[in-house]
């Protein structure tokens, strides 16, 4: 027997139906705010899902749908790779140094992400270029420490795919 309640659900539901793709196709937040945002804040997800204490606000430069960061080969980020801890959770805004910002950045647009280390020079040729325009106010200073760190091994770049 179908009631009044049931009726209004299938009908809310089937009115809903043509919405589903559109929502789908939207950007998410964090695209949006990658475009405009000097800063991501991340950290490497556990073996068990829970988030790493380590976690840090750092550059970084969207290129070809990815984030790619540059850090020291011994950092943390790095190792944590290197460990086998690939997957991400990053926050894309700023509200400055994440220990003194409270907690700030999980108000941001977040995504979740599989990391790797970037290794083929060409692409990394790439974000740096796109890095250089990105902080170009502080590239003369940095952008000769990452691409000489790159090259003499003392720093990695980072990739970080977003997942859906």
């Amino acid at each position: 027997m179908i009631t009044r309640r049931t009726l209004l659900k299938t009908s809310a539901a089937a009115a809903a139906l043509p919405l589903l793709p559109a929502i789908g196709r939207a950007e998410p937040d964090w695209r949006a705010a990658a475009e405009t945002s000097p800063l991501i804040y991340l950290t490497p997800i556990q073996s068990n899902g829970a988030e790493s204490r380590c976690q840090a606000e750092i550059w970084f430069a969207s290129f070809g749908g990815a984030l790619y960061v540059v850090t020291a080969t011994d950092a943390w980020r790095a190792q944590a790779i290197r460990q086998g801890l690939d997957k991400a959770r990053i926050w894309v805004g700023d509200v400055g140094r994440w220990q003194r910002a409270d907690g700030g950045h999980r108000a941001l647009p977040m995504v979740g992400a599989n990391a790797s280390i970037e290794t083929d020079a060409a692409a990394q040729g790439q974000v740096l270029e796109v890095m250089g325009g990105k902080y170009s106010a502080e590239w003369d200073k940095w952008g000769p420490r990452f691409r000489n760190g790159l090259a003499d091994g003392s720093r990695v770049m980072l990739k970080y795919e977003p997942t859906a």
